[in-house]
């Protein structure tokens, strides 16, 4: 611990006397390009592989880390693999390698995010990454004004973990980018910035202070977000019928609310987000005396909880600040369930938490910094958008399987691969002051970006995006052929199954006889088929039949619009006939329930012999079926089901058919149905 903390001054030291030169900003890049191509001694100053810019950036890095531009370069070029080195990237692959080893050692800082000139140069990689080598034209004169587009963000920003992860930095560009040019200025980046550094220290102050310590200090939890203070609105706990106004408080590991006394609050209640409790946490409505008329709460639910709780954050018009909080305690519970499916302890537990610790982070520095933006809260959340991604499954395997190199790095005290100069999340925090650091080895220079490559992080996530956005367009679809009425939706699903309504219609007249020519063709050929074992085969032919049709149409509409569905609207219905249609659709289910309930204890008056005369036929009825299916093949009996069913009305069939099938009308209605007897629900519960 001593040789560390040795070191850190010594690099704070040196930081601070080279950034008064190395980042300090300018009006444009020419100036410093003169200044760095001037070289007394005779030793190169500039790399003639890169622009301007990049020579710039380049610059201070080499002043950063006190190697020379030549060296820099001679490292990267025995670092760095042949498929890097020799591409036509190689100007901006050599940029990212040495902003990378710059960043890496500028966030071992303490406080490093405050820094307005930390701020500068990482804009500034951005603004290089985009114009790297000679050959890419001459980029305007870069100030204030400069702006920087998707890609170098994606870049440049994951490398500081605190400013943007991989899997939700394309949806932070999104909020922070003007949405009329798609490019993100200096001015606005710096906001962010700003935000985030109000956004640790607020996180420190409360983590460090006294309250809930005699709850937290177990298993050293952060305090992440607090509401319901004496300043603010009130959070509502609502538990059976009773109501409490309190204060709310969010950790990396629980929830606590302490219900507001006179001038105090109460002893807090935990509700924990660690262990495998089978967490519910989900919307709820909430009113007066029960009912049900703002959407404005959250409920909680475990199997530790006789009944849910219910959490509700009153605002005056909408309900952001529930939907703020929703996802806040989604990500931490999603959090713990993906570390216990990936069986993580130690630092590995750590480094997940501290991920969902610095989103949280994140999007309270949005929140803060452009609270008139409209912001989707999971959308900036790493584990709520993975559980929402398509394949975010995979996501996460790749977030596990980078921790797990990273505990690999930290044992062999060797880097994961070449070119690998990122940070990890734990160690962003405790350089900034908000986590606990225990030694040197915390620091892992295994991160979310490769050099000149993408980790399979990236490939997943944005496999998953492409995919998102085909699921974005399949639901606008979805979205825009819904319609309203329980008539006009029903004409709908009758236009849709005509053609198997119409099928349904044909084989009832073939099983009718109607036309007895085509039902004795069409008996003869399908028994045919069943005796000869032929089934599995005519099922086969059909898929297959449905597939080339599909294929073929598949190559004769491309390009064309598709086909809409044309349905004959029925007539409007004014808002009496509405109410009456659902009566009636009413009375038809409850007619249909009840029906079904009729047979269900018909049967079991038929189990338990009720009916000694009804109960000996259907004792002799399935004592015959018994031998047939022990006796018969399959095949034999298949055959002589379909014969059965096929040829009840054929003209040799028909009266005896009707005969038979009027016994068994009479024989049904004879089987006596069991007794019910219907409770009253004993309440225990205890009013309040």
């Amino acid at each position: 611990m001593a040789m560390m903390d040795k070191t850190r001054n010594i690099l704070e030291g040196f930081m601070e006397g080279s950034f008064k030169w190395a980042l300090s900003r300018r009006t444009s890049f020419d100036d410093e390009f003169e200044e760095l191509s001037r070289s007394p001694s005779g030793r190169r100053k500039w790399i003639p592989e890169l622009s301007q810019m990049a020579n710039v950036i380049v610059g201070r890095c080499s002043q950063i880390l006190d190697v020379s531009m030549d060296e820099l370069q001679r490292n990267f070029e025995s670092e760095a693999s042949d498929g890097i080195k020799h591409t036509s990237n190689y100007s901006r692959n050599l940029l990212e390698y040495c902003c990378f080893r710059a960043l890496v050692l500028m966030t071992q800082v303490i406080g490093h995010l405050a820094d307005p000139k930390f701020r500068r140069l990482t804009f500034d990689m951005m603004l290089a990454w985009e114009a790297s080598s000679t050959a890419t034209p001459p980029s305007p004169r870069v100030g204030k004004d400069g702006t920087v587009g998707l890609d170098a963000f994606l870049r440049i920003a994951p490398a500081v973990p605190i400013i943007a992860d991989v899997i939700t930095c394309s949806n932070i560009f999104d909020v922070l980018a003007n949405p009329n040019t798609g490019q993100l200025s200096f001015h606005v980046y710096e906001k962010y910035l700003g935000g985030l550094d109000r956004a640790i220290k607020k996180m420190k102050s409360q983590t460090e202070s006294s309250h809930l310590s005699y709850v937290r200090s177990e298993r050293g939890e952060r305090i992440l977000e607090v509401d319901g203070t004496l300043t603010t609105q009130p959070v509502l706990e609502h538990v059976g019928i009773s109501t409490w106004p309190g204060r709310l408080t969010l950790t990396d590991h629980a929830l606590y609310f302490e219900a507001l006394k006179v001038v105090t609050y109460d002893k807090a209640k935990v509700y924990d987000l660690a262990n495998d409790l089978k967490q519910l946490v989900r919307p709820e409505l909430t009113g007066p005396w029960g009912s049900r008329l703002f959407d404005k709460a959250v409920m909680y639910k475990s199997i530790s909880l006789s009944e849910p709780v219910i959490m509700e954050f009153p605002e005056l018009t909408g309900h952001s600040r529930r939907d703020y909080w929703l996802a806040l305690i989604q990500e931490i519970m999603l959090a713990h369930r993906f570390i216990r499916k990936f069986k993580m302890e130690g630092i590995d537990k750590e480094e997940a938490l501290s991920k969902a610790a610095l989103g949280i982070l994140r999007l309270q520095a949005i929140h803060d910094t452009f609270s008139s933006v409209s912001v989707r809260n999971e959308a900036l959340l790493m584990f709520n958008l993975s559980d929402k991604l398509p394949g975010g499954d995979l996501i996460l395997e790749a977030v596990a399987a980078m921790i797990v190199s990273k505990s690999l790095a930290r044992t062999n005290r060797t880097r994961s691969g070449p070119g690998m100069y990122s940070i990890s999340s734990l160690a962003i925090l405790s350089n900034l002051g908000a986590a606990h650091q225990s030694g040197s080895d915390e620091k892992l220079l295994v991160g979310d970006i490769v050099v000149g490559q993408m980790t399979n992080l990236e490939k997943v996530v944005r496999e998953s995006r492409d995919n998102y956005k085909m699921v974005e367009q399949a639901q606008a679809t979805v979205d825009g052929v819904k319609v309203d009425g329980i008539d006009t939706n029903l004409a709908v699903m009758l236009e849709l199954l005509y053609p198997l309504i119409e099928i349904g219609k044909k084989l009832m007249c073939l099983a009718q006889w109607e036309d007895s020519l085509k039902s004795l063709i069409f008996c003869s050929l399908f028994s045919y088929i069943i005796f000869r074992g032929w089934l599995g085969y005519l099922f086969a032919g059909l898929l297959l039949f449905m597939a080339v049709f599909m294929l073929l149409t598949k190559f004769c509409n491309q390009g064309r619009p598709i086909d809409e569905v044309k349905v004959l609207a029925p007539p409007p219905m004014n808002a009496m006939e509405q109410l009456l249609a659902v009566q009636n659709a009413i009375s038809q289910v409850e007619e249909f329930v009840q029906d079904g309930n009729i047979i269900l204890l018909k049967l079991r008056a038929l189990l338990f012999a009720i009916s000694s005369q009804a109960t000996d036929k259907a004792i002799l009825i399935l004592i015959l079926v018994a031998i047939s299916l022990a006796l018969f093949p399959g095949k034999l009996l298949l055959l002589m089901i379909f014969l059965e069913l096929f040829t009840r009305y054929s003209p040799l069939r028909r009266s005896s058919t009707e005969r038979w099938t009027r016994r068994l009308r009479e024989w049904w209605f004879s089987v006596p149905a069991a007794p019910v007897v219907l409770e009253k629900n004993k309440d225990d519960k205890k009013k309040r």
